[in-house]
C-alpha cells in the first residue's frame, strides 16, 4: 500500500487527484493540506510514502517543506507540483530532495504514473519540462533562496562575527535553536562545517 499526502492551495486540484486515486487498491490518501505547515503536521503524524506538494503555498512553501520532510523522513518520496515550467523552481525542488516534478496541466493518469515511479525509487519529471533544467547545477543565488527567513537573518549575523550565544540573545531564542539553523544551512548550501559557513557569509557578501 502506497500512502499519499497531498498539499495544494487549490482544493479543486486536490479533489481531482482524490477522484483519480479513489479506485486504486494499492494507493491510499492519508491526508491533504492547503498550506505547508499543515502538510508537515500530516507527514509527522501519518508518515506517508509519497508526498505531492505545490511549490507556492501559504505559511511554508513547497521547497522549504520538502527540505524539512527529507531531513526528518529521508525515505519519503516527494513530487513537486507547479503551474509553470520554471527553471529555478524545478532546480530548487531537486536540490531540496524531490525526485519528481509535475505540471498542473498534466493528465491525471500521469500523476498516478509519477506516484508509482518515485515510490519504487525512480525519478519522474513531466515530459513538457525542458531537460536542461534537470541537469544544470543550482547557482549561488538559487542556493540562497533555499534558506528560510530566520536562516538568512542568522547567516547575516554570522558574517558579522557573532557567536551562537550572541545570536540567540539577539533573537530571544535558545542556543540549540541557533545551532540547529547552522546545521541546516550547512546542509542546504553544501558546506562542510561551521568554518565554511562563516567564510561563505563573508566571501559571498550575503545580502537580502
Amino acid at each position: 500500500m502506497i500512502k499519499i499526502a497531498i498539499a495544494e492551495d487549490h482544493q479543486s486540484l486536490i479533489d481531482g487527484i482524490e477522484l483519480l486515486l479513489k479506485y486504486e487498491i494499492d494507493i491510499k490518501i492519508i491526508g491533504t493540506a492547503n498550506d505547508g505547515e499543515e502538510l508537515l503536521r500530516i507527514v509527522r503524524r501519518n508518515k506517508p510514502n509519497v508526498v505531492i506538494t505545490d511549490i507556492k503555498m501559504p505559511k511554508t512553501d513547497g521547497i522549504e517543506a520538502t527540505m524539512l520532510i527529507k531531513q526528518e523522513f529521508p525515505e519519503t518520496k516527494i513530487i513537486g507540483f507547479s503551474m509553470f515550467d520554471q527553471q529555478e523552481a524545478i532546480q530548487q525542488m531537486i536540490a531540496a530532495g524531490a525526485t519528481g516534478y509535475l505540471l498542473k496541466n498534466s493528465p491525471l493518469e500521469e500523476v498516478l504514473n509519477a506516484i508509482k515511479t518515485v515510490h519504487l525509487g525512480g525519478t519522474f519529471y513531466d515530459k513538457n519540462i525542458n531537460p536542461k533544467f534537470l541537469t544544470e547545477t543550482v547557482t549561488t543565488t538559487q542556493q540562497k533562496t533555499l534558506l528560510s527567513k530566520s536562516e538568512k537573518e542568522i547567516l547575516l549575523m554570522i558574517g558579522q562575527g557573532k557567536s551562537s550565544n550572541e545570536i540567540a540573545a539577539l533573537r530571544f531564542t535558545s542556543v540549540s535553536t541557533v545551532e540547529k539553523h547552522r546545521k541546516n544551512m550547512i546542509r542546504k548550501l553544501g558546506l562542510q562545517g561551521k568554518g565554511e559557513l562563516l567564510r561563505y557569509s563573508i566571501e559571498k557578501k550575503y545580502d537580502f
